[in-house]
């Protein structure tokens, strides 16, 4: 089972230790640069950045000749923001220790980021989104190993369950579930994808991309867009879920079908609809939550990656 992923701090220590926006910047200056030395987010040059009269505004001489001016936000996902720094660690927070992710309705009844004024669920949407974008966690691509689970499931209703005026019409791709492939190292890691279309080559091409040469065990179902892995050098075994076949020795992708559940309940009982644009960024939050579940300081590791 995928365990919560569990912020070191409560809500009432975040609301604490995060009173103003100056705490909110302090703590990020240390978590974006924790030597002390910031770094240019144009060139990355560190030796000639000067600090202004304001702690958290700098100035880089080596990229601009007058100073290239940039901020502690500059390059993050909350620069150039209206709403206070406080409001966008509270939505991380909720975002990051609501095991089947909290909706942005959810988030502007406890939050309201621009009380009062017209289009604050929107801000509420808006600043959701941009956590999980900042979510991806592509570092884990091609480091998947020992023994790994790959699988694919669909996501969202069918058009013939819809009603008569909702129906997008016919054709294959027209209403149909979007098709998800995932692989997961058993206690490590998982990361999964939306498919365009659901082939052989397109499957191929994910595993390769995901799992490193150095394993042990790729596990799948009978699906024949696994067919070539063995061929790829991949150690492959299938069961056959058809015939009622689960489990064959180390054979399952029992650890796979878990997150998948887990996902299911979060778009049908939280989100209750995610468009199929957008279900790549749900993928990155849901992915996040289980590859940092064990960080000792996963609220940090959040805003670090923001």
């Amino acid at each position: 089972m995928t365990k919560t992923t569990k912020p070191t701090l409560t809500w009432g220590q975040l609301d604490r230790q995060f009173r103003t926006d100056e705490d909110c910047k302090r703590f990020l200056l240390g978590v974006r640069w924790p030597d002390g030395n910031p770094a240019c987010p144009r060139c990355q040059d560190k030796q000639r950045v000067y600090k202004t009269s304001d702690p958290f505004r700098f100035k880089c001489k080596a990229c601009a000749k007058d100073g290239y001016k940039f901020s502690v936000l500059t390059g993050t996902v909350f620069e150039n923001t209206n709403v206070p720094l406080k409001t966008w660690f509270k939505v991380a927070f909720l975002m990051l220790s609501s095991k089947k992710g909290v909706s942005a309705l959810q988030v502007h009844r406890m939050i309201d980021p621009v009380r009062g004024a017209k289009g604050s669920y929107k801000t509420a949407w808006y600043m959701c989104m941009r956590i999980r974008a900042a979510m991806a966690d592509g570092d884990f691509l091609g480091g998947l190993a020992g023994e790994i689970e790959v699988d694919e499931t669909y996501i969202g209703g069918s058009d013939k369950n819809r009603h008569r005026n909702k129906k997008k019409g016919t054709g294959m791709t027209a209403g149909a579930k979007v098709p998800v492939i995932g692989a997961i190292s058993r206690k490590g890691n998982v990361v999964c994808q939306v498919l365009n279309r659901v082939t052989g080559t397109m499957m191929d091409d994910f595993v390769k991309r995901a799992v490193s040469s150095n394993v042990s065990l790729v596990a799948t179902d009978e699906h024949s867009g696994y067919a070539r892995l063995s061929q790829a050098g991949f150690p492959h075994e299938t069961v056959t879920h058809s015939k009622g076949e689960y489990v064959r020795g180390h054979v399952h992708t029992a650890n796979l079908d878990s997150f998948w559940s887990l996902l299911k309940r979060g778009v049908v009982g939280t989100y209750h609809k995610v468009s199929r644009d957008h279900l790549p960024l749900y993928l990155n939050e849901f992915s996040w939550r289980h590859n940092h579940r064990n960080d000792e300081d996963s609220f940090r590791a959040l805003i670090a990656g923001c």
